[in-house]
């Protein structure tokens, strides 16, 4: 067994998780505070947008990003400004469609965490010459915590799990594209058993630990809000 072909798609798969999850925090949260705070009548067509990976096919997706991310597309022009030819089959391409992909599993919670807050605790804030920026974080971000957490949480652990998309838009090309559920189907492939097992085995015991910890953050979650009812 490859020591090297073994622990780079590790070290590449929790790079890429961890940059993802960074992006999708910085970016679904006002998308969340929207959709929970917003009384726009197209909200609602705006969340189904966002929660289209939920039911789009990973190959559907991911062949609709190639062809963003290719030489023809806009991810084409972008790579050009820096002498690249596509963003596709790299990890630039990777975090881009990861980011898309995982949006959902983010947004979702921290709006169920915005929209359980409800309105009482900022016009408390308001009453008291609370700013709106003011309200957003010395308010509702401390209340909406749990649903942060839980969306970091499932944001991270969707992005080491995915496979149809980074497939169709990384490839596998080691070190730069092929991360952990792409080496494991190249190792059963090849009839490699010994390192898919390995790697098998360790998500398997990652997802019992996801699952197991969102579970606990929800259960929190719910005593406080009943404790505080």
């Amino acid at each position: 067994m490859d020591d090297v072909n073994l622990w780079s798609p590790i070290f590449l798969t929790a790079k890429l998780a961890f940059v993802t999850t960074l992006i999708l925090m910085l970016l679904g949260t006002p998308i969340a505070w929207w959709l929970a705070r917003s009384g726009n009548r197209f909200k609602e067509a705006v969340a189904a947008v966002v929660a289209l990976p939920l039911v789009l096919p990973p190959t559907v997706l991911g062949f609709y990003l190639l062809m963003a991310l290719g030489p023809e597309g806009p991810g084409g022009l972008i790579a050009s400004l820096y002498g690249a030819r596509s963003l596709a089959f790299t990890f630039e391409g990777l975090v881009i469609g990861s980011v898309i992909y995982s949006l959902p599993f983010v947004v979702q919670p921290i709006r169920n965490a915005f929209e359980a807050i409800g309105d009482r605790p900022l016009e408390v804030a308001a009453t008291l010459g609370a700013s709106p920026w003011d309200r957003f974080w010395s308010v509702a971000m401390p209340l909406a915590r749990p649903g942060f957490l839980t969306g970091a949480v499932l944001g991270f652990s969707h992005t080491v799990g995915e496979f149809g998309v980074v497939l169709m838009i990384g490839g596998n090309i080691l070190g730069e594209t092929r991360v952990l559920s792409v080496a494991i189907y190249d190792y059963v492939e090849t009839l490699n058993w010994a390192p898919a097992h390995l790697l098998a085995g360790g998500l398997l015991v990652f997802s019992f630990l996801v699952i197991f910890a969102v579970m606990t953050l929800e259960k929190r979650w719910r005593f406080r809000n009943e404790d505080r009812s």
